[in-house]
């Protein structure tokens, strides 16, 4: 149990924020197929999915999507993994000390994606087809304000008029997770 926790302590975080429909799911899913062809062990969450959860005597879900996101590491880590990719609009120092936290990251870097907020808002229409759609177009620009002035992230990655891969392969490189060395496997351009 102590030799579990002392791995635990090296565990690589790899923190993918950015305002709705800047990309981060699917940047998330790209960057995990790259690093499956290069045979790194690693996990890919998306933090939102793991509190998707509806409690009416609760004023918030963020309790339990940490709770969860705990019981997700540590299964993980009795695998060996040690290294995390997770997508999350963080949108305070609080937050991310507290993600960080339950990942029990020795080392933390974030990577914020950025598109126009037109683009974004769009993605945001095409992707939410229900109840919420407004609210959730709204909260586009909303949101970016808020993390231009938490400025948490270590970098920035565009992604806009650029493949899927070249958004996530940057990232990667960027967060010193690769090199920028091309392998056998890996997509051209």
């Amino acid at each position: 149990m102590i030799e579990q926790q002392m791995e635990r302590l090296r565990n690589r975080l790899l923190i993918i924020t950015g305002t709705m429909g800047a990309g981060k799911t699917t940047v998330l899913g790209e960057a995990s197929d790259i690093l499956a062809l290069r045979h790194i062990a690693h996990a890919a969450i998306d933090l939102d999915a793991l509190g998707l959860v509806h409690l009416p005597s609760a004023p918030g879900n963020d309790g339990v999507m940490y709770r969860n996101l705990q019981s997700v590491c540590n299964n993980y880590a009795s695998l060996g993994v040690r290294r995390l990719l997770l997508a999350r609009a963080m949108e305070d120092r609080a937050e991310l000390e507290l993600c960080s936290g339950v990942v029990s990251a020795t080392s933390t870097v974030i990577c914020r994606l950025t598109a126009s907020i037109e683009t974004m808002q769009q993605r945001v229409q095409m992707r939410e087809s229900g109840v919420s759609q407004r609210e959730y177009v709204a909260r586009v620009p909303e949101l970016n304000v808020i993390l231009d002035r938490a400025r948490l992230e270590d970098f920035t990655v565009t992604n806009e008029n650029r493949s899927l891969t070249e958004v996530s392969h940057e990232m990667l490189v960027k967060a010193g997770w690769i090199s920028n060395l091309p392998t056998a496997n890996s997509a051209s351009g």
